[in-house]
């Protein structure tokens, strides 16, 4: 069979195992906002993101947690939280124990693809914030693209890319999100934990988005710009190493 066709049988198989509820709530799922979205940064809400994956192989790991925090009105909203583990089996690795989620907790944990759909639906059509966004954005869209057909279209911006823009004066290169809890003096408990390590980028991300303010960076389409081009000047300084 065509490679292509036995792709898209294999995610046809996978949305007919969705059960009627699924498959209404699935297409219920507001569309994602435009690429150059002019909302003020205050009043944009964004979904931080934090997956715990069993590895970083983009084609062969997967993901096992789910922690995400929202930043409404220009707050971080404790009441708009989301954490959940998703029903795998897998050998115990490093990557899990570094975790801290044993395999029982992995057995008993949500069906996939009703975990990613109750994600997308906590996230709806805001933009997306993750400490090394591209890796977090390819294993969500490879996952939701497996368990439920769905392609994910929601912006993402890099906190990793972020602070070193908007802070030169601190680091001019990609800090870890270690670096920049400890420049700025933040202390979250259970670290390398997926809900943790969300709300320790949702802190970061405020920081930001008051710095970027101060620059007279105040939308998100603005913010993004500035950052598409902090990389195109960062890679081709790389260059002429």
């Amino acid at each position: 069979m065509n490679p292509i066709r036995a792709l898209l049988s294999r995610l046809q198989r996978r949305h007919l195992e969705l059960d009627d509820q699924q498959r209404q709530r699935l297409r219920a799922l507001p569309p994602p906002p435009p690429p150059a979205l002019a909302t003020p940064l205050h009043r944009q809400r964004f979904v931080v993101l934090d997956l715990e994956t069993t590895g970083l192989n983009l084609s062969r790991d997967i993901v096992i947690s789910i922690g995400a925090v929202a930043i409404d009105g220009g707050a971080i909203d404790m009441a708009q939280q989301f954490e959940c583990t998703l029903r795998r089996q897998v050998k115990v690795n490093e990557a899990v124990l570094i975790h801290g989620i044993a395999p029982s907790e992995l057995a008993a944990g949500q069906p996939p693809a009703e975990a990613l759909l109750s994600f997308m639906e906590f996230a709806a059509d805001s933009v997306m914030l993750a400490f090394h966004a591209p890796f977090d954005q390819r294993m969500l869209t490879r996952a939701l693209k497996h368990e439920l057909g769905y392609s994910l279209e929601n912006p993402f911006l890099d906190v990793a890319d972020l602070a070193p823009m908007l802070f030169p004066e601190v680091l001019t290169r990609r800090g870890s999100l270690d670096f920049w809890m400890d420049y700025f003096g933040l202390d979250i408990a259970q670290r390398h934990h997926a809900s943790a390590d969300a709300l320790a980028t949702a802190e970061i991300a405020l920081i930001l988005f008051n710095r970027a303010r101060r620059m007279g960076i105040e939308r998100v389409d603005e913010l993004a710009e500035r950052v598409r081009y902090w990389q195109r000047a960062r890679e081709a300084a790389q260059r002429s190493i």
